[in-house]
């Protein structure tokens, strides 16, 4: 249900990049009403989505759900939550200003954080890196991140607890043992991040995997851009092109 954002692309992403890798993968989707046992997984994943629906996905969350998430993290397993699942995995969620009904909501307090809810809505591309981490993800150190941010929520940590993710100046993201939160949407399409988290996974797993020469989705773009403009040049009369838009002829 926290798809708004097409955050289930991070986990077709982070799918399409172990199979290609040799890696056979088992996604299941854990909706409202549905149990689940943390023994079976590896990973879990919260996306984003609208504030209205938090409410009612943490009432879900706390019938059960949550002590099952809680076990999975005592057993070591790995949870990443982006945007509303970030917000949803911190102490609370605060909305002082009535912005999507008020009041405040106490969340599952894996993560050291605090949200509340502006009349600012951060829309923003965003570039950046991981900072020196420590625990089971010190191997996702010092990697360059790229992604986009929506949301309404401003989170901040507890005194003393470092962040994780620094974009253009924001600091966005927490990691708490073997939990990562951040607000920012197509994590998976840096390379290097997603490769390094492989690695973890595999690794806990007491499996290897040989890295593929990958490509991120920028990179890729620019490529056919580079090819698209190849074949204009050879098909048009560029110097007639270029005096068009100089002389306006």
């Amino acid at each position: 249900m926290l798809n708004l954002y097409g955050d289930r692309g991070n986990i077709i992403a982070l799918t399409k990049r172990m199979e290609q890798r040799g890696i056979e993968v088992t996604c299941d989707k854990i909706t409202m009403g549905k149990t689940f046992n943390a023994d079976d997984y590896d990973i879990l994943f919260i996306g984003g989505g609208q504030d209205f629906e938090q409410d009612v996905l943490l009432e879900d969350l706390k019938k059960g759900k949550d002590k099952e998430i809680k076990r999975a993290i005592e057993m070591g397993k790995v949870m990443l939550a982006i945007c509303g699942g970030y917000q949803m995995l911190g102490l609370e969620i605060h909305d002082p200003l009535g912005m999507e009904g008020g009041g405040r909501q106490e969340g599952l307090g894996l993560l050291p954080v605090h949200t509340t809810f502006t009349q600012e809505k951060m829309l923003c591309s965003s570039v950046g890196a991981t900072l020196q981490l420590e625990g089971p993800f010190a191997d996702l150190s010092n990697l360059d991140i790229a992604g986009y941010q929506i949301h309404m929520g401003q989170t901040t940590l507890e005194d003393g607890m470092p962040f994780c993710l620094l974009t253009d100046a924001y600091e966005d993201g927490c990691v708490a043992g073997t939990v990562m939160g951040t607000y920012l949407h197509g994590l998976f399409d840096s390379v290097p991040f997603t490769q390094a988290l492989i690695d973890m996974l595999l690794a806990r797993k007491g499996m290897t995997g040989v890295r593929i020469n990958a490509q991120d989705r920028a990179a890729r773009r620019e490529h056919q851009l580079d090819m698209l403009a190849d074949t204009l040049r050879t098909s048009l009369d560029m110097d007639l092109v270029y005096r068009i838009l100089e002389e306006g002829i």
